[in-house]
């Protein structure tokens, strides 16, 4: 049985060009950015203009207060992959027994005390130092003008405040001044202003200009790291010091101050470091480190590589068996051995076993004809730490309600209590789950942005977090804080238990595909736990299966759900998949035959893809975009 054919036609050409290409998941941005090309910029001056236009128009996927990750290579040196990590650590006050104390068994989704140190903006400024070209001012004058001037608002944006109208009202008042103009929620289209964010932008700016430094590069690049100075030491972090210290309302139903504090801020900078790779197909895909969820497809990518294509196909019950099944293994090694090595602790990811083809060989002997209801890390020569409780669900309003695990789909699964591998239900305080709970919380979810322009230059850039229903807004600062630190365990001895100063195992999973020694794609998702299950199903497609960037865009997806949830409750489904209707019944029907716990999802509900891509040999450029949600867009010429 051969790979299914690509279909023969697609929801949006697969744009093809030489100058230079953008996709992201806000046509604003993607405009930004190629108007960046446009004017002599290069990719990555693009991505950074890009990016802080995200963080206007998206303001319910990502935000300044949260971070970010990007995998990018240069032309310069284009054989070496690097990350960008804006990942910032838990403050220093943020202690498993401080939350403990303060009667929590979970680090809230919700709430400053969800709040790591904020990475993103300080990792775009880096970027633009150090690889780009324009000037700090002009590669922000789109986002300033965005912010202050006004911006027609996206359909998603006014949904979101919607659900969280009463929170605001009743609990978030600061929050409530800066989304309910008027005392009412705003309307798709309508046009909204930041004008405290605007103002944050040119703090920045002047920061630059202030100084006496020459109109050459060594001037440039000072004028940017004097903002970063201003951003992490000045106006922002007093800020968010002393507005966190007042108790508000958090996910978990009670009211806590923040622990997040100014020297928290003074003491990140962020970095880049060398991208961590494996081969498939003779494709280098490069990934972020174990700090990240990235290397978990890496994992998967060996576990397939030698076997037959036909069980590669995503199209088929019995490709999807597989790809689901060894998804499952690569993530139990993630629960079992990923996390950070800084702050107070010592962990130490055996990667080189966790990526050997030894370790992959012995792994895939697990993948049986029936679907696995178990969390099953392997031995990697090491003991592998604790492994987190295993909650299969919750009790929200007096009521037990069952999560898809799935940020960016809002459905509860099943009528009846699920129960773990030993028979227990776990019941956790009232939660954020699907889209919306009574509570009025809602889960966030991501946005992305790829880029590539006529030299090579290339970066896939994963933003989030700090979205506008983290926590309450702060007032001089027009943002809000993140919540990545609920991505951590209060629980003493897994792989990402709480500790102060250690980056909390982020989501966040762009990836760049290399082909002799030349970048030939950047592509990434919103989607949580479920970045690298879409992107996954991509690569097979395009490398093994041949299909085109936006052929295997569109294409239905799928994605499990077993395996302990990286987002508050942090909930898991034994067995548990999610599917788009449009994978059809016949396969359907086959995985729930298999044992799979199947979810219908709607047709097309599941992945946010966006995709640039280079052809080193032609200099052809290539863009696609998701047509989900009518808002991703690419663009370029």
């Amino acid at each position: 049985m051969s790979f299914t054919p690509p279909p023969a036609f697609t929801t949006r050409p697969d744009l093809a060009g030489t100058f230079g290409m953008v996709a992201s998941t806000h046509w604003l941005a993607t405009a930004s950015a190629q108007a960046v090309l446009e004017r002599g910029g290069n990719a990555f001056d693009a991505a950074v203009a890009g990016a802080f236009v995200l963080h206007v128009v998206e303001p319910h996927l990502n935000g300044p207060g949260g971070d970010m990750t990007a995998v990018f290579a240069t032309a310069a040196e284009p054989a070496n992959p690097l990350v960008l990590m804006g990942q910032g650590p838990a403050p220093t006050g943020a202690t498993p027994e401080h939350y403990r104390a303060e009667g929590l068994d979970l680090v809230p989704g919700a709430g400053a005390l969800a709040a790591a140190v904020p990475g993103a903006v300080d990792a775009w400024l880096l970027l633009l130092a150090d690889h780009g070209s324009w000037e700090l001012s002009e590669t922000l004058a789109f986002a300033i003008g965005y912010a202050r001037e006004g911006h027609p608002l996206s359909a998603g944006v006014a949904r979101t405040i919607t659900q969280v109208v009463h929170l605001f009202r009743d609990y978030w008042p600061t929050s409530a001044e800066r989304w309910l103009p008027g005392g009412d929620v705003p309307t798709a289209g309508q046009v909204v202003r930041n004008p405290a964010w605007a103002a944050v932008l040119d703090r920045l700016v002047t920061a630059g200009t202030a100084l006496d430094a020459p109109a050459d590069e060594t001037g440039r690049r000072a004028r940017i790291q004097a903002a970063r100075t201003e951003w992490a030491e000045g106006f922002v972090a007093q800020q968010i010091d002393a507005f966190v210290r007042t108790p508000h309302r958090h996910a978990s139903g009670t009211d806590h101050a923040g622990v997040i504090r100014a020297a928290d801020l003074a003491a990140f900078r962020a970095s880049t470091e060398p991208a961590t790779t494996a081969t498939f197909r003779g494709h280098l895909i490069a990934k972020t480190g174990p700090w990240g969820q990235g290397p978990a497809l890496l994992q998967v990518l060996t576990m397939l590589d030698p076997l037959d294509d036909a069980l590669l196909d995503p199209s088929t019950a019995e490709g999807a068996h597989t790809i689901i099944e060894a998804m499952k293994l690569a993530l139990a090694d993630r629960e079992a051995y990923y996390g950070d090595g800084g702050g107070d602790g010592d962990i130490d990811v055996p990667l080189p076993v966790l990526l050997s083809a030894d370790y992959a060989a012995a792994r895939r002997t697990l993948i049986g004809e029936q679907a696995s209801a178990k969390v099953r890390p392997g031995d990697a020569g090491v003991p592998p730490h604790a492994m987190p409780p295993l909650r299969t669900s919750f009790r929200l309003e007096g009521e037990r309600m069952h999560g898809t695990g799935e940020p960016t789909v809002g459905s509860f699964a099943g009528a009846e209590p699920q129960v773990g591998p030993t028979g227990e239900v776990v019941d956790v305080a009232r939660g954020e789950v699907a889209d919306v709970t009574p509570s009025g919380t809602t889960r966030g979810d991501t946005c992305h942005i790829d880029v590539v322009d006529r030299d090579g230059n290339m970066i896939s850039a994963t933003p989030s977090g700090g979205w506008l229903q983290s926590s309450p807004t702060i007032p001089a600062l027009g943002f809000c804080l993140g919540t990545r630190l609920q991505m951590t365990w209060l629980e003493e001895g897994t792989a990402s238990t709480l500790r102060p100063g250690a980056r909390p195992r982020t989501t966040l999973t762009p990836t760049l595909v290399l082909r002799d020694g030349r970048p030939v794609a950047a592509l990434g998702s919103p989607g949580g736990d479920q970045q690298d299950q879409w992107q996954l199903l991509y690569l097979l497609r395009t490398i093994v299966g041949g299909w085109s960037p936006q052929q295997a865009i569109d294409a239905p997806a799928f994605h499990t759900t077993s395996f302990p949830s990286s987002f508050w409750p942090r909930i898991w489904e034994p067995a548990g998949v999610v599917v788009e209707d449009r994978l059809g019944d016949d396969v359907i029907e086959a995985l729930a035959a298999r044992g799979h716990r199947v979810t219908r999802a709607g047709d097309w509900a599941l992945g946010r893809l966006c995709s640039v891509t280079r052809d080193p040999v032609t200099g052809v450029l290539g863009a696609a975009a998701n047509p989900r949600g009518a808002q991703g867009y690419a663009a370029g010429r």
